[in-house]
């Protein structure tokens, strides 16, 4: 197995044990594309998950800082031996992806070093469409390789930014539990304080009305982007559509979550081979709203 091969063949691995939704969703994208999609979903898996591996924020802002400067030849070492790195950056250079996206993904994940409150819901939405929708965008250039520009790019950037929003924030809402014990929270400030919610009650462990409401509040701001999103992709082509599968798993989350008593308990996800279903289903026809 020569290098670039053994590289997507890295990164696919990578995917498939760790994000385990884009990996199938991937899997229903031409066989062309699928290497180049994987490249680009690990990358995401290694930006999002430098929290986990670091002791104090500086250290993750040094990592941070190396993608970025990988991805303009200034890194240190020899970028080509990050298997990750080397699949990206062949990736970018094949399907002319635009770098700019890349670098304000890796700004965007620096919040994530942080136990920094989100300020507003309009914050988050930033957050959200500069890395899930940024995600789901940069796909949809590598399936069809068409410039941002194109005939239906209103239609295509409207879904992929209700899309990301709606995919993110569910994934954020499902992390709760998680990102409580360590004493991070996602929920903007302004959502809490219109339930009379302070940021650390809401990290707190213990479940109150008011975060209780904040929490369906949000569930609501993601089923209203889902549905945004789902109207907006009857102008898009299908050739697009492997890149927006996930959405499709977004409604039965955001059910399971709103039936669950405590927010402080992690929701079981649905089982892998529902989630393959939905999936399937949604390739078979997210054109005409599928749900």
């Amino acid at each position: 197995m020569d290098a670039p091969d053994a590289n997507i063949g890295y990164c696919t691995q990578l995917v498939r044990e760790l994000d385990r939704d884009r990996y199938v969703a991937n899997l229903f994208a031409p066989e062309a594309a699928r290497g180049a999609l994987m490249a680009l979903h690990a990358f995401n898996i290694e930006v999002s998950r430098i929290r986990e591996a670091i002791t104090n924020p500086l250290a993750g802002e040094v990592r941070l800082q190396w993608w970025s400067d990988a991805l303009i030849g200034d890194a240190r070492g020899d970028v080509k031996a990050n298997p990750v790195a080397a699949a990206l950056i062949d990736t970018i250079n094949r399907h002319s992806l635009p770098r700019p996206t890349f670098f304000a993904l890796i700004d965007a994940r620096i919040f994530d070093l942080y136990d920094d409150p989100m300020p507003t819901v309009n914050d988050l939405e930033g957050y959200a469409g500069e890395t899930s929708s940024a995600l789901i965008r940069l796909g949809t250039l590598i399936l069809t390789g068409a410039a941002p520009g194109g005939g239906g790019e209103r239609a295509l950037a409207d879904a992929a930014g209700h899309a990301g929003v709606a995919y993110a924030v569910t994934g954020l809402l499902r992390a709760f539990p998680h990102h409580a014990r360590r004493g991070q929270c996602y929920v903007p400030q302004d959502l809490l304080k219109s339930h009379g919610v302070g940021r650390e009650a809401a990290v707190s462990g213990q479940a109150t009305p008011g975060l209780i409401a904040a929490l369906a509040d949000l569930r609501n701001l993601a089923r209203r982007h889902y549905e945004q999103a789902m109207a907006a992709l009857a102008g898009v082509e299908p050739a697009n559509y492997p890149a927006f599968l996930p959405l499709a798993l977004v409604p039965g989350d955001l059910a399971r979550m709103a039936r669950a008593h405590d927010p402080f308990t992690r929701v079981p996800a649905v089982s892998v081979p529902g989630r393959i279903w939905r999936l399937w289903r949604a390739s078979r026809g997210f054109g005409n709203g599928v749900r």
